[in-house]
């Protein structure tokens, strides 16, 4: 089984740069989307229904194209949900996807961008804090957890290109990859880490100054486990083009 996450900064905008044809490429059994940009109403009929697949849409209910989450598998899930269980604001921007399956349960999150002013950074905080404990009693069930997403967070020096000039920069800042720290310490894996513990390899890149031309980029899109032994492989596709994120894929 191959689980894919990405990030396509608007899933409209996404198909018009071959989102469809990427499916029917890789032909994922899971794919995991964030900043869909897009309510499931405001869809083409061709990107709700694709041959084969279960579709599930939340999307943000603060303002109309922004942030939002989905998913295309290819088994239908025993239950779903869209909400961490915590306080309400975590359930308003359309951020986290829960899938219960047999085997595994698979968490969908579009992690906050705290680099917009003091009061947004504090937001991703606490929302990274409500997954760390919804996830933390997923584990105490004895149940195999899978968090895939935009994190939002560079976790060490070699994720991203230039460590030293973005210390003070949400998303490598010293308490957001705490927060990373102790989601490990916990008992979840890193899974391309896992498997390729020195290669330098970046999911994001900014569209400004050729940075993906020139491989100045951040690793922030993740797949992380409470079961490593589960996974086969990790997967980072830096040739897909289409956003300013590329996927990343698991193998079960």
């Amino acid at each position: 089984m191959r689980i894919f996450s990405w990030n396509v900064n608007g899933i409209r905008a996404a198909k018009k740069k071959g989102f469809l044809k990427f499916i029917k490429k890789f032909n994922p059994d899971i794919l995991c989307l964030q900043e869909i940009k897009a309510e499931e109403s405001q869809l083409p009929e061709d990107l709700i229904n694709i041959l084969g697949y279960f579709s599930y849409f939340n999307s943000a209910k603060t303002k109309k194209g922004y942030s939002g989450v989905a998913i295309y598998s290819k088994i239908k899930p025993t239950s779903f949900s869209t909400s961490l269980g915590a306080e309400e604001e975590f359930d308003l921007e359309g951020r986290s996807f829960i899938l219960y399956y047999e085997d595994f349960v698979l968490l969908n999150f579009y992690f906050p961008n705290g680099q917009m002013n003091e009061e947004r950074l504090d937001y991703k905080l606490r929302f990274h804090e409500a997954v760390y404990n919804f996830t933390s009693k997923l584990k105490r069930k004895k149940k195999s957890i899978i968090v895939c997403g935009d994190y939002n967070i560079a976790h060490n020096e070699i994720d991203l290109k230039h460590p030293k000039a973005n210390e003070r920069t949400s998303g490598f800042l010293r308490i957001e990859r705490d927060w990373l720290d102790r989601f490990q310490e916990k008992g979840f894996v890193d899974t391309f880490r896992y498997f390729y513990p020195e290669e330098i390899k970046y999911s994001w890149w900014t569209y400004m100054r050729n940075a993906r031309q020139n491989n100045v980029g951040w690793r922030i899109d993740y797949f992380w486990v409470s079961d490593i032994s589960k996974i086969k492989g990790a997967k980072i596709h830096n040739e897909i083009l289409g956003s300013d994120h590329c996927p990343v894929s698991i193998e079960l």
